[in-house]
């Protein structure tokens, strides 16, 4: 059987034989950026939408004294604590996407690789730095290959499905599965995989939930796997593989190849510099750029229009709700164009509470921005967007977006990636400057460490360490 007829043979030899040499530089440094943005967003999100509830949900699944609960020092069995720490990653929308695939990948898997690396430390065999960059690279590859392989419209919601897949494929790779182990892993995996659209269409807080759910699933694959239970292997292009179930059988198997062969995925990974669905980052961007060329403000404008590619139409270009849910808002391009209006920037306090959610200012604008669809054959592009602002005055201003700011091709330049940062560290209560400037110094000289859970150790207020001692 060829690789275009299955290629699970060859997505896993690519996981199991790829060496640490094998990476390039390029790839290493983009690694530690996103896991570091990563870190970052994850504690942010300790305020997400119940998250004192979920974690009360998790902490009755079982007992257990394995993994880090990040920012709240609870300790879990560590599909319990991946789970969360999926949920607190994921719970602001503001972690990095992979805009070809259509997916936010490392919520699944670093929760998944962080809670797994912890249970392994404490049994006396600790990941090292070198292991967790390629898990995490390999991991990515994998998520990101479902996605750009996918060519028909987006069913289910990728960050949770294809997140899974690669959160299973980072374990494995820690595990040291080989080929055979590797397969029936990633078919365990399959018979779990869950993500309803249905959530994203509501702006559902179980949206978030699910890339949860996925990375549980992840380590109870990989115990399943180690107990030598076997799951199906014929699991993307089989008669009901994921390919055809989920992705409704439109794919191109050859070009997801060409695109991993060409280079490793976190490369083609992108910032998200504001707290809301990708897909409504154009808006901001070009409302940015306009705004500041041109010199007019918010109270100039008379009408917007953003000219946009089906899937950001269809994802984001619901309408404005006037008391609309937090999530429901983050997924509202007009909602959030006009947030940048009202308050010059788009923040993660803009999307908390009834004041900044009804405020009537943020939705008069937002009643002044229109979503046009463009006539961009494709399911799964982002971008290029047009953005036209007419004024009052009867001016006119427009600016095309090739690339949307956050995009590996327009990135966040290094300050602007540690500004972030720490942004995020100084929300939770607790988490002081010097731990967080640690934690950067520790993710810069990954390749040295010996035990990754050093790192999880630094996610957690002194208050709350001290505690847990």
């Amino acid at each position: 059987m060829t690789t275009k007829e299955n290629p699970v043979p060859w997505l896993v030899e690519r996981i199991v034989s790829t060496k640490f040499e094998d990476f390039p530089e390029t790839t290493i440094a983009a690694a530690k950026t996103f896991l570091l943005d990563t870190f970052g967003v994850g504690v942010a999100g300790c305020y997400g939408w119940k998250l004192d509830e979920v974690r009360l949900v998790a902490a009755g699944w079982g007992q257990g004294d394995e993994a880090t609960v990040w920012v709240s020092g609870d300790r879990l069995p560590a599909a319990s604590a991946a789970f969360v720490n999926a949920y607190q990653i994921h719970s602001l929308e503001f972690d990095s996407v992979n805009e070809a695939a259509v997916l936010h990948p490392l919520a699944t898997i670093l929760s998944a690789v962080f809670a797994y690396a912890e249970r392994r430390a404490a049994r006396g065999t600790p990941v090292s730095g070198r292991d967790l960059l390629a898990a995490m690279i390999l991991g990515v590859d994998v998520s990101v290959f479902l996605g750009k392989a996918s060519t028909g419209p987006i069913r289910f919601f990728r960050p949770a499905t294809a997140g899974g897949f690669g959160a299973i494929a980072a374990l494995g790779r820690l595990e040291g599965f080989d080929t055979e182990q590797m397969t029936c892993a990633l078919g365990t995996q399959y018979a779990q995989t869950s993500g309803t659209m249905q959530s994203h269409v509501e702006g559902s807080p179980l949206l978030g939930m699910q890339v949860g759910f996925n990375a549980r699933a992840a380590v109870t694959s990989c115990d399943l796997t180690i107990a030598g239970i076997a799951g199906p292997k014929d699991v993307l292009t089989g008669p009901y593989g994921y390919l055809r179930l989920f992705e409704g059988g439109v794919y191109d198997i050859s070009s997801a190849v060409a695109e991993l062969n060409e280079t490793f995925q976190v490369e083609r990974m992108s910032h998200k510099p504001f707290p809301s669905g990708r897909l409504t980052h154009g808006i901001v961007d070009g409302l940015h750029r306009l705004m500041k060329s041109e010199g007019f403000g918010a109270d100039d404008v008379a009408h917007v229009t953003c000219h946009v590619p089906q899937l950001v139409k269809r994802l984001c270009g619901r309408p404005d709700l006037p008391e609309p849910a937090p999530n429901y808002a983050k997924l509202c391009l007009p909602f959030v164009g006009a947030t940048y209006m009202r308050h010059g920037k788009v923040d993660v306090e803009h999307f908390v509470g009834a004041e900044m959610l009804n405020d009537p200012k943020t939705h008069e604008y937002a009643a002044l921005i229109e979503v046009v669809q463009d006539d961009n054959p494709s399911h799964s592009a982002i971008s290029p967007q047009r953005v036209v602002v007419t004024l009052k005055s009867g001016a006119t201003h427009a600016i095309d977006l090739p690339f949307i700011y956050g995009h590996y091709e327009v990135p966040l330049t290094r300050e602007e990636h540690l500004d972030k940062f720490f942004r995020c560290w100084g929300r939770a209560e607790g988490m002081v400057p010097a731990n967080g400037q640690r934690l950067s110094d520790m993710v810069d000289g990954l390749e040295t460490l010996a035990d990754v859970s050093d790192l999880v150790a630094m996610m957690v207020p002194e208050r709350a360490r001290a505690a847990a001692e």
